[in-house]
C-alpha cells in the first residue's frame, strides 16, 4: 500500500498499487501533453521566428546584392561615359590636328605652286596618303571604343543575371528551410495525434468506433456499425457496415479491419500480410467492399499519402490510415447513392419476381393440398359406397329375414285359426267336460 497526502487539506489516504499506478499514468499522461503542447508551440514559434530571421537577412542580403550591383552599374555607367568622352575628344583632336596638317600642307601647297608643278603634285600624293591614314586610325580608335563600350554592356547585363541567379538561390534556400520546419511540425502534430489515441487508453477499434458514433445519428441514422462476432466461417473481421435507404434497400456495405503496431507477428508486420485473409473475410461476409484501418509501417510514404487502393491485388480494397477512416466511408456512401436508383430497380424487379413466386408457390400449395384432400374424401367416399353396400347386404339378409318371420306368423295364424275347442278336446276327456260346464254356465246366465 502507498501512503498519498491531499496538498489542499493535508489529509493521508492509503491506495493499492494499481490505484497508484493509475495516478502516476494520469500525472505522466498530463505532464506530456503539456510537455508536447509547449514544444509545439515553441517550434512553432520558432518556425516563425526562424521565417522572420530568413526574411529580414534575405532582405539585407538582397539590398547588400542590389547596393553592390548598383555601385557597378554606376562605375560600369561612369566608365562607359568617360569613354565616350574620350572617344569624342580622340575624335577632336585627330580632326583637328587633320585639319592643321591640312592647312599647313595647303600654305606650303601655295607657296610651292609657283616653284615647281612636280613638287605640288608629289605633296598632294602625300597629302591624300596621309588622309587615308589618319581616317584609318579614326576608324580604328572608334572601333576600341565601341568595343569597349559593348565590354561593358555585356558586364552590366551579366552582373543583372547573377544578381538574380543569387536572389532566386537564396529564396529557394529559405523556402527549403521553412518547408522542412513545417514538414517537421507536421510529423510532430500526427505523432501526438498517435500518441494521444494510445495515452487516453483507446484501442484502434475504439478510436474508430467513437469516431463513427459522433456522426452516426445525423450523417447515417440508417447504418448499421456492428462487430464480426460470426465466427462459423473460421475467421471473422473487426466491423462491418451496412447502410440502407427508406425502403430497406442496401446502398453499401463495407468490411473493417483494424491494425496497429501491437497486432503484428513473426509472419505478419505488413499491411499486405493482412489483405488475403480480409478479402476472405469479405467475402463470406456479404460486402462489398473492403478497408484495411491500420498504423503498421509508420514511416510508409504510400500509406501516409492518403487513401490507397489496392484493387491490383484484391477487388474493391481500400488501405488508409485512422484520420481517413470517417473520409472513407463518406466517398464510398456517396458514390454508391449514385447507382441507387438502379439497385431500387432491381429490387423491384426482384420483388415483382418473388410475388410471381410466391404465387406460384402458393397455387402449387393449393393444389396439393387440394389433391390430397381429395384423395382423402375419394377414399372415405369409397368406404362409405361399401359401408352402405354391406348395409344394404345386411338390411336385404334383414328384410328376408322379416319376410321369412311374416311367413311363418301367416302360417301360425292360419293354424291358430284352424284351432277350434273340439280339436283342442278331442283327446282330452277332462278338458272337454270343463268346457261342456262352462258352456252350461253361460246358457243358464242367458236365460
Amino acid at each position: 500500500m502507498n501512503e498519498i497526502i491531499c496538498p489542499h487539506c493535508g489529509t493521508a489516504f492509503k491506495v493499492d498499487e494499481a490505484g497508484y499506478a493509475d495516478i502516476l499514468k494520469q500525472v505522466h499522461d498530463s505532464e506530456f501533453e503539456q510537455q508536447l503542447h509547449d514544444r509545439l508551440e515553441l517550434a512553432e514559434k520558432d518556425k516563425l521566428n526562424a521565417i522572420e530571421l530568413a526574411k529580414n537577412e534575405l532582405s539585407r542580403e538582397m539590398q547588400k546584392a542590389a547596393a553592390a550591383k548598383d555601385a557597378e552599374i554606376q562605375e560600369l555607367k561612369a566608365n562607359l561615359e568617360a569613354g565616350e568622352v574620350e572617344r569624342k575628344l580622340a575624335v577632336a583632336e585627330a580632326l583637328r590636328a587633320v585639319e592643321r596638317n591640312r592647312d599647313a600642307l595647303a600654305n606650303e601647297l601655295q607657296q610651292m605652286k609657283q616653284e615647281h608643278l612636280a613638287a605640288v603634285k608629289l605633296a598632294q600624293a602625300e597629302l591624300a596618303a596621309n588622309e587615308v591614314s589618319q581616317k584609318l586610325a579614326i576608324t580604328e580608335a572608334v572601333s576600341a571604343v565601341e568595343k569597349e563600350r559593348d565590354e561593358l554592356k555585356n558586364g552590366l547585363r551579366q552582373a543583372a543575371l547573377e544578381k538574380q541567379l543569387a536572389e532566386k538561390s537564396l529564396t529557394d534556400k529559405y523556402e527549403t528551410q521553412i518547408k522542412d520546419r513545417d514538414d517537421a511540425i507536421e510529423r510532430l502534430r500526427d505523432m501526438k495525434a498517435r500518441l494521444s489515441t494510445k495515452m487516453v487508453g483507446e484501442t484502434l477499434e475504439q478510436h474508430c468506433e467513437t469516431e463513427f458514433n459522433r456522426i452516426r445519428s445525423t450523417a447515417f441514422p440508417r447504418a448499421y456499425f456492428e462487430k464480426d462476432n460470426d465466427a462459423s466461417m473460421g475467421s471473422k473481421g473487426d466491423y462491418i457496415f451496412r447502410d440502407s435507404d427508406e425502403a430497406s434497400t442496401e446502398i453499401v456495405s463495407i468490411m473493417f479491419e483494424m491494425k496497429n503496431e501491437n497486432d503484428t507477428t513473426a509472419t505478419k508486420k505488413k499491411n499486405e500480410d493482412f489483405l488475403k485473409e480480409l478479402d476472405k473475410d469479405r467475402t463470406e461476409k456479404g460486402c462489398e467492399y473492403a478497408v484495411l484501418v491500420s498504423l503498421l509501417e509508420p514511416d510508409s510514404e504510400l500509406y501516409n499519402s492518403g487513401i490507397v487502393d489496392v484493387f491490383y491485388r484484391y477487388p474493391k480494397m481500400y488501405v488508409i490510415r485512422p484520420q481517413f477512416f470517417v473520409p472513407i466511408i463518406t466517398l464510398l456512401r456517396n458514390a454508391a447513392m449514385k447507382s441507387l436508383e438502379y439497385k431500387t430497380e432491381l429490387a423491384l424487379v426482384k420483388a415483382q419476381n418473388v410475388d410471381i413466386t410466391d404465387f406460384e408457390n402458393d397455387l402449387e400449395t393449393f393444389k396439393t393440398a387440394f389433391a390430397k384432400n381429395y384423395d382423402l374424401a375419394s377414399r372415405k367416399f369409397q368406404t362409405a359406397i361399401d359401408e352402405i353396400d354391406k348395409s344394404i347386404d345386411h338390411l336385404q339378409k334383414t328384410k328376408d329375414a322379416l319376410l321369412g318371420t311374416d311367413r311363418n306368423l301367416r302360417l301360425a295364424n292360419n293354424k291358430a285359426q284352424d284351432v277350434t275347442i273340439k280339436k283342442l278336446t278331442r283327446r282330452n276327456p277332462t278338458m272337454a267336460e270343463k268346457f261342456e260346464k262352462l258352456n252350461r254356465g253361460r246358457s243358464s246366465d242367458t236365460e
